[in-house]
């Protein structure tokens, strides 16, 4: 008999907070966003991000967010979980932080230039947030949606995306690491969204792939034991295929961006 360790198949209040526990970890190993990705988000919104009074909702430790500051955003973040939270202050105490969620928004009506959910649209109750988007975003503002999703058409990302539907007995939709490529997105119906694929690469130390790979929630929400064994054992597997210790993760970014 095979045993698997499925995750919630739909994404709930727990399993979106379960990040809380791993905020350190997440923020010292998930992957950033290429500079083509905010170069793509200026172009459909039509005008550059610096002063863009922005809202990074579902902001975590604030990967994306320090990315747009960095571009020059007037960018607040918006943040539901303690643990996430605190990692955020920490890392970028000059960026106002809001603790809220997607699902409401504690912020004035048409008072955005732009809203963005990095990693974080799939963990909203759709239909009320795209009523508080469309609440808050200006007249002629932009909403941008996007995901890291490993890229699969390289052998050694596919050869492990097999071993965790395996382990977890879910398809790839299901799974923090691996979210579909083709996976319906569940976008506002009523704005015109434009995609975008950005392709990027990072290389990085074995250990701080894996503790990526382990910073997912499809890992943080079951037993403990069982998530190390996994974890240590791709350890192992991947140290006997790049010895050095390094690693080049391939992403693709899928951007839906939509001028209100």
């Amino acid at each position: 008999m095979t045993t698997t360790h499925s995750p919630d198949a739909v994404p709930g209040p727990s399993r979106a907070l379960s990040f809380d526990r791993a905020a350190a970890q997440y923020a010292a190993a998930r992957p950033s966003y290429p500079d083509a990705l905010f170069d793509a988000v200026e172009d459909i919104a039509g005008r550059p991000l610096r002063g863009a009074r922005t809202l990074d909702v579902g902001a975590g430790t604030g990967i994306s967010t320090r990315r747009l500051h960095d571009r020059g955003a007037r960018v607040v973040a918006v943040e539901p979980g303690p643990g996430m939270a605190a990692q955020l202050r920490r890392d970028l105490p000059d960026v106002p932080l809001v603790r809220g969620d997607g699902n409401w928004l504690p912020f004035e009506t048409a008072s955005a230039d732009l809203i963005t959910y990095a990693q974080s649209w799939h963990w909203t109750d759709h239909a009320r947030a795209g009523a508080e988007v469309r609440r808050v975003l200006r007249p002629g503002g932009t909403l941008a949606l996007w995901w890291n999703v490993a890229d699969s058409t390289v052998p050694w990302l596919a050869a492990q995306e097999e071993r965790l539907v395996r382990f977890f007995g879910v398809g790839p939709e299901h799974l923090g690491p691996r979210r579909a490529a083709a996976q319906d997105r569940d976008l506002p119906p009523d704005l015109d969204f434009t995609y975008r694929r950005v392709p990027w690469t990072r290389r990085v130390p074995l250990a701080t792939h894996v503790d990526n790979l382990g910073s997912h929630s499809a890992f943080l929400t079951i037993d403990d034991e069982a998530a190390r064994g996994f974890l240590a054992e791709e350890r192992a597997l991947l140290l006997a295929e790049f010895p050095d210790g390094t690693v080049e993760e391939a992403y693709v970014v899928e951007l839906h961006a939509a001028v209100r």
